[in-house]
């Protein structure tokens, strides 16, 4: 068993793209955890296909390292290495509950951006001791004292002993490390107490099942142990009990203050719920510990196979998806339009794209994905047979009787934008549009910060995208959630030949609602391909139509075979196809390519 005084249990948290992988993958080497030859690629932790080509951390890995420190003592160092972006903050905030302190990665020429902020608040809830380390300082454009000065004056932590570093050359390492054994407290614990271990993270593997990340807090944890989960009330014989160096290497038990990962013959994800409590079934622990707070879905959005047969691939492929992120909930739904699929909840538009790439690649699936919405409360009055009652509602399809609604509340979310002064003015524009209300304006270092709140409704579409492009990639966006508001909020139909398409319906605020639908129209003019008969696209709010677009029909020349003669006999013919495009219209049906789907539901403004 390690001795608790030579534990360091440490997280890197940064904003995107501030080093943390390189980092991570710099540690590693410097201690000997892969050799030169072993260090196939960068971001050795990052070891989803999608990680790598993207070039962003998704799901926090662990790896415990040895570091032999000037004072003569061997340090067991336990890394988390965390994602960056605001959709994967739940698996931030997971990770920081295993550890004792944060290396806090700053780039050197980026300086504070909005997710450091929003990371380093969740570390000092944490308690944590913060260690500033300020990257990439071998770059042309760094500024390290202007940084550290920000540091300062933005955050409030010490930073005049931050450690200046570059991950990808090698600079400033040993003193990260030195730093790490200096200032991160060790762990406390007591190895005779009853066993009392948290589970901070669950996967599948085909292998070995379920593997279980714990980070034990009293007692000791050993291989052929009986233990039990306190918020499942199930009990297993453990079999396996091992670490990440980062190669995976089996240990005979795990003491207070260790880091490490066992199985159990689990079979079922469910079983092994992240932030449960574990414990020994003979001697268990009097109370549980406080576990994390359960994950809220932001967006929601349908899943549809392209191919109906491909149902039940895409229902098996939903549930392995959901063994390794506890974050993605789905259920099944049916659409008149596109049959059946699934309603699946989201941490926000990028955890979205990457399930939806998931899926694609890795389970070979074709799908259609509807319109992206956040959770809408409905407060609905007494009819004959049902009484008042507040509804959540998911789908905008599902959306009752108008009449009924007395009151719609809406998400609404407080956003922190970071951006160079010279790309203030659009940013504001797109705030204000959005229907965002200011709260803070200030100036950290030449960038202005702003603070606003906004409805989460206009942030899921493309406000992200939009707000990275005005600002030429130098905006950072974070938000958190503060509620729901009631707005004039209506549903919007989409008809196409006079039949509604419910996977292209949203709910819209009053005020922006004939803008939307006639960016939405012309969009689907441009997409569905032209038909033999004249094909009309409508958008409506109830009986009300409020933007319109006509498709135009292709057209058979069908008086080409009449040379001269009298003009009654090509006036006959175009009549009578005039009549039988008619009859095609009433019972012809429309087909609309997937592309279009998914290219009309990326409108933007821009329509």
């Amino acid at each position: 068993m390690t001795p608790l005084s030579t534990i360091r249990n440490f997280s890197i948290i940064a904003h995107i793209d501030h080093g943390k992988s390189t980092l991570a993958d710099r540690l590693i080497q410097r201690t000997g955890g892969l050799t030169e030859r072993e260090m196939v690629r960068g971001q050795m932790l990052d070891n989803m296909e999608i990680e790598q080509e993207r070039g962003i951390t998704i799901k926090a890995q662990t790896v415990r390292l040895e570091w032999p420190a000037a004072d003569g003592n061997t340090y067991t160092l336990n890394l988390m290495d965390t994602p960056g972006h605001v959709d994967f903050a739940y698996e931030v905030s997971r990770s920081l509950a295993a550890c004792e302190g944060a290396l806090l990665v700053v780039d050197a020429a980026q300086g504070v951006e909005a997710q450091t902020l929003a990371n380093v608040y969740q570390s000092i809830e944490h308690d944590h001791e913060i260690v500033p380390v300020i990257n990439k300082v071998d770059l042309p454009a760094a500024e390290p004292e202007r940084v550290r000065h920000e540091i300062e004056e933005v955050i409030g932590l010490d930073a005049s002993e931050a450690v200046l570093a570059s991950a990808k050359t090698g600079i400033g390492i040993d003193e990260v490390l030195q730093a790490i054994v200096d200032k991160i407290p060790p762990p406390k614990g007591d190895p005779e107490a009853p066993l009392k271990a948290m589970l901070v993270d669950s996967w599948y593997d085909p292998y070995l099942g379920v593997v279980i990340l714990v980070r034990v807090m009293d007692g000791v944890i050993r291989r052929g142990a009986q233990v039990k989960f306190m918020a499942a009330g199930t009990t297993h014989l453990i079999d396996r009990v091992g670490c990440f160096r980062p190669k995976i290497e089996q240990l005979a038990e795990l003491g207070p203050g260790e880091i490490g990962f066992i199985t159990a013959q689990i079979k079922e994800i469910s079983e092994a719920r992240v932030g449960d409590t574990v414990t020994d079934a003979r001697r268990p622990a009097a109370e549980a510990l406080p576990g994390f707070k359960e994950v809220q879905p932001v967006v929601f959005c349908g899943l549809f196979p392209t191919d109906a047969a491909e149902f039940e691939k895409l229902r098996d492929s939903l549930y392995k998806l959901r063994l390794n992120d506890a974050s993605f909930s789905f259920e099944m739904e049916t659409s008149a339009a596109l049959g059946f699929g699934f309603r699946c909840g989201f941490l926000g538009l990028l955890h979205l794209e990457i399930i939806q790439e998931r899926l694609t690649r890795e389970y070979d699936l074709d799908l259609i994905t509807t319109a992206p919405s956040v959770v809408y409360k409905m407060v609905l009055s007494h009819s004959k047979n049902e009484p008042a009652q507040t509804i959540e509602l998911h789908n905008p399809a599902d959306m009752p009787d108008p009449n009924r609604i007395e009151s719609i509340e809406e998400p609404w979310i407080e956003a922190t934008i970071y951006a160079p002064d010279e790309y203030l003015g659009p940013i504001l524009k797109l705030c204000q549009d959005r229907r965002g209300i200011q709260k803070n304006l200030t100036y950290v270092g030449g960038r202005a910060q702003l603070t606003y709140e906004l409805p989460l409704n206009e942030v899921v579409f493309d406000f992200y995208d939009r707000l990275k492009s005005m600002s030429k990639g130098y905006a950072s966006f974070d938000y958190h959630q503060i509620g729901t508001r009631e707005g004039d909020l209506v549903k919007m139909s989409i008809l196409v030949n006079e039949e509604p398409v419910d996977a292209l319906s949203m709910i819209v605020h009053r005020a922006t609602a004939e803008a939307r639908g006639r960016g939405m129209v012309e969009r689907l003019k441009e997409l569905i391909p032209r038909h033999l008969f004249k094909i009309p696209i409508q958008a409506a709010i109830g009986g009300k139509v409020i933007a319109r677009e006509t498709i135009s029909a292709m057209r058979k020349d069908v008086t080409a075979k009449c040379y001269g003669g009298d003009a009654t006999r090509k006036r006959k013919l175009l009549e009578k196809q005039k009549k039988g495009k008619a009859k095609m219209r009433e019972y012809g049906s429309v087909s609309i390519p997937q592309e279009a789907f998914i290219a009309a539901l990326r409108m933007g403004d821009e329509g």
